[in-house]
């Protein structure tokens, strides 16, 4: 049988940040159960920087390239049609085409309930949110996170930013500081390798942060009141299984959500579990059911940080 050619695209500085760390955890689960894949980091932090190297990739003559993140959404536009014998899959990404297929775990749900229960904790009435670059799955995150806020809590202040760079911790923290000075007591924070500067920050001053991707409550209780996990490593792994198996459906979404908690779920510390636990029950068999679907957009301010 001829090997498969797999490479796997994570966008950023080599080993830096927990969206990349789900990214690599759901590579090796695909090599453990033999699939043989080449992880490549991808470090232009622009379109045509990042086209640019997967193209090369590409010309090596891959079978399949998985772009892990919606980093990889325009890049992969460019290339797919340059490429018509490859396959491609995106994580957490919109843009198919004949060859090129996309997995999504639903970030949105457990942004959503991130934003229910930073509605009812938040001591000063004010609620943030901070990330990096303005790709969709982050905007489609703020938008559910901000929902869930106003479902709760239509009163509460709610400021947002973006800080241009999803790995810089020193802009995260600029920018982590400009929403407490804004009142903030709880920040959502949807960034990867930039997350030291926003801890820093929480350090510094009386802000919590709830964290997304991985168990930040886990890993750093005294920062983090909640963490919403969202394992988008699982579409990696379920991106090479498919293509090996001759399963995978190029122009196809294939989306998880709550329904696989190990996937999406929205982690608590113990004081939060034990104070808003049930309610939030309540509203992720709302999103379970399709009885409530997360706001997709937010046309609300804006803080320039």
């Amino acid at each position: 049988m001829t090997q498969r050619r797999i490479a796997v695209a994570l966008f950023g500085p080599a080993g830096r940040g927990s969206f990349n760390e789900s990214g690599l955890a759901g590579w090796q689960r695909a090599r453990d159960t033999g699939h043989d894949a080449a992880v490549h980091w991808i470090e232009p932090p622009d379109v045509p920087g990042r086209t640019q190297a997967l193209r090369a990739l590409c010309a090596q003559g891959l079978d399949l390239l998985v772009a892990h993140g919606g980093q990889g959404d325009a890049p992969v536009a460019a290339l797919s049609a340059d490429f018509p014998d490859m396959r491609f899959a995106i994580t957490q990404g919109h843009w198919m085409a004949p060859n090129t297929a996309c997995y999504e775990v639903l970030q949105e749900q457990s942004a959503f309930l991130a934003g229910v229960l930073a509605g009812l904790a938040t001591r000063t009435g004010v609620v943030g949110h901070l990330s990096g670059e303005k790709v969709r799955p982050g905007l489609k995150g703020r938008a559910a996170f901000a929902h869930g806020v106003r479902s709760v809590a239509p009163a509460c202040r709610f400021v947002t930013t973006f800080c241009g760079h999803q790995h810089d911790p020193a802009l995260a923290y600029r920018a982590a500081l400009a929403l407490q000075r804004e009142g903030a007591d709880l920040v959502f924070a949807m960034i990867d390798g930039g997350r030291d500067g926003i801890t820093q920050a929480c350090r510094e001053t009386p802000m919590r942060q709830i964290g997304n991707v991985l168990d930040w409550v886990a890993r750093d209780p005294q920062v983090f009141a909640a963490s919403a996990i969202a394992d988008s490593g699982q579409g990696i792994e379920r991106a090479i299984a498919d293509f090996v198996d001759g399963t995978l459906r190029p122009d196809t979404l294939t989306r998880t959500g709550l329904e696989a908690p190990q996937a999406v779920r929205l982690v608590m510390a113990p004081a939060l579990q034990q104070a808003h636990g049930a309610e939030i029950d309540i509203w992720s068999q709302r999103l379970q059911s399709g009885a409530l679907m997360p706001d997709e957009t937010y046309d609300g301010p804006e803080l320039q940080a």
